[in-house]
This record gives C-alpha cells, structure tokens and sequence, in this order.
C-alpha cells in the first residue's frame, strides 16, 4: 500500500512540509477545514504562538474589535493556492477535493483551488440557526465625539440598531472540487475507482443527496429534505476543546458519497481533533491526518482509539 508510513495515523507537522512525501495519484479524496491563523498566513509563523489562544484568530469567529483587513484574504489565496497544487498532485485523477470555508473568504479559497488546476463542481451549505452575531454597534465611538451630549444624543437616537456590516452567519459553505479525469469518467473509475459518486446516499426522510444539509431540526420541511443525524452527545468528546468540532455526520455524508473505493484513502491536511479521521474509519476507510498543533494531534488519535474500542464491542 502507498504511503504506509502515513497510513492511518494523525501526523504532527506542517501540512507544506508533509504534503510533499506523499506519493502521485495516492489519496482518494481530500476533507479539511483550512485554519485561517493570520500568524499563518505568512512563512513565518510559528506552531507555538499560533497554538496560544490569545493569538488565534479564525475568520469564522471573529474576536471583538477585530478591523477587516482586505490584505487578509489574499494572504489566505497565496497559502492555500500552494497547498491546493500539492493536494491536486496527490490525489487520484477524479478525486474530489472538499474544503469547508467562512462566506467571507469563500471566494478566495475556491479561486486557490480552481487556479490549481481543480475543477469546482459544486459548494455545500451547511445551513444552521444558532450563531452568535458579531456586529458592533457604533456608541462607543460616538461616546468619544467632540461635540455636546445633546447631540451625542441626537446622534446615537438616529443611528440605533445601525451596527457594523457583519450579518449573523447562519451557514457554513464547503467547495466541492475534482481532479480532472483520465478520460471519460467511466474509464476513470474502471482504472482508479474514482471520479462517480454514491446517489444511493440519503438524507433527510430517505431524500436524494443535495448539496445543502443540516444536523439540527429546524422546519418539518427542511428536516425532511436536508437533514443529517444529529450529533450524539459524546461525539465530540469531553477532554477536546478544540474551536471548530465538526459534525461526524457531515463528514461521513461527504466521504460515503464521493470514496468508491473499499481501500479508499482519506486525506486531512489540517487535522484538528480528527473529526475527518473517525469519520473514515467508521466507513471503513484509510485515512491520513496532518496537524501541526501536538495537543489536537492528542484529541484525534484518543477519539481514534476510542472508536476502535466501539468497533471490536
């Protein structure tokens, strides 16, 4: 088997300085959610500060008084374009690549990934309802104006409820892209058992896959049309603090639609707690992680270790 040395396991490192041991055409799809460090969004940032709380910053959550910074999605692009051309050397021709995003830096993962050479054939919504909204208001600012109380006040009346342009974020988009087929996609999956995918998966009440989905009951509707089982209650883990926990559910969803093979190999790049990994290895699946934070690494391979005990059960 190709790559043994990686095989099945959760390796911590920098995902740019592994990618590049992995063999041609080895890996059947890629599932990650990028992390969106600014630290590293440079070749100079360093795995313990970017561990550091007090000096992460993700996109998708972002910390109180934070400036927009339009420089900040083009740093993501520069990175993330590097990563996608080694992803699209790894994986099989036909392999699909999936790769979660927030809406605000969707544009630029998905022009990374096209510009290495992908081709984008759908996005997925995530959709939810519980979110926290991150707009500010502006009475702060107006609290420090020189001018006089009364028209502070007259200010702050004219202005209520306007607050900074940052919509509560109810969805989660996921690019959908694939490495361009040897040929007709038949000849494809006959020569690599990729390039198809499953539409005997289904979601909600027995449904035809879609590309939206949900893991909380929101409508009698939706539910029916886009939803996906609801995480369990120990899915997640009581030691893993990890941000960003992704639903198994989804991850499952994903991998059971687009992995043909029976010895399919699933890649993370950014592993986190491992979410990705378990979801593989509940299908039956090889699965590579990269991580390059040592206590995540910890979190995936004790989630792992306890999905092989519900296994032998």
């Amino acid at each position: 088997m190709k790559n043994t040395l990686y095989i099945d396991k959760i390796v911590c490192g920098d995902a740019l300085q592994i990618l590049p041991q992995l063999e041609k055409h080895s890996v059947d799809v890629v599932l990650t959610d990028p992390p969106y460090f600014l630290d590293k969004l440079d070749d100079n940032w360093d795995y313990e500060k970017v561990s550091k709380t007090h000096h992460q910053y993700t996109i998708k959550s972002l910390p109180a008084g934070m400036k927009f910074d339009r420089k900040q999605g083009k740093r993501f692009y520069d990175w993330y374009f590097t990563v996608s051309q080694e992803l699209y050397r790894i994986l099989k021709p036909g392999g699909f690549f999936f790769s979660f995003s927030s809406p605000r830096l969707y544009h630029r993962m998905a022009s990374a990934i096209d510009d290495a050479g992908f081709e984008l054939r759908d996005v997925f919504i995530w959709l939810y309802t519980q979110n926290q909204a991150k707009a500010m208001s502006v009475d702060h600012f107006i609290r420090k104006m020189n001018v006089d109380d009364k028209t502070k006040e007259r200010i702050r009346q004219n202005l209520s409820g306007w607050k900074t342009p940052q919509i509560k974020s109810c969805f989660e988009p996921i690019a959908m892209a694939q490495k361009p087929t040897d040929g007709t996609y038949l000849n494809n999956m006959l020569t690599y058992e990729a390039g198809l995918m499953n539409t005997n998966i289904r979601i909600g009440d027995n449904m035809y896959p879609a590309n939206v989905f949900s893991v909380d009951n929101i409508n009698e509707l939706i539910d029916k049309t886009f939803l996906l089982p609801k995480p369990a209650a120990k899915e997640k883990g009581g030691y893993n603090d990890h941000k960003t926990v992704k639903p198994l559910a989804i991850c499952e969803y994903l991998i059971a639609l687009s992995a043909f093979c029976k010895d399919a190999v699933i890649l993370d790049p950014f592993a986190g707690s491992g979410t990705t990994a378990v979801a593989a290895k509940k299908l039956g699946k090889h699965y590579i992680g990269i991580d390059a934070n040592e206590k995540h690494v910890a979190i995936a391979e004790q989630r792992l270790a306890e999905q092989e005990i519900k296994k032998t059960r």
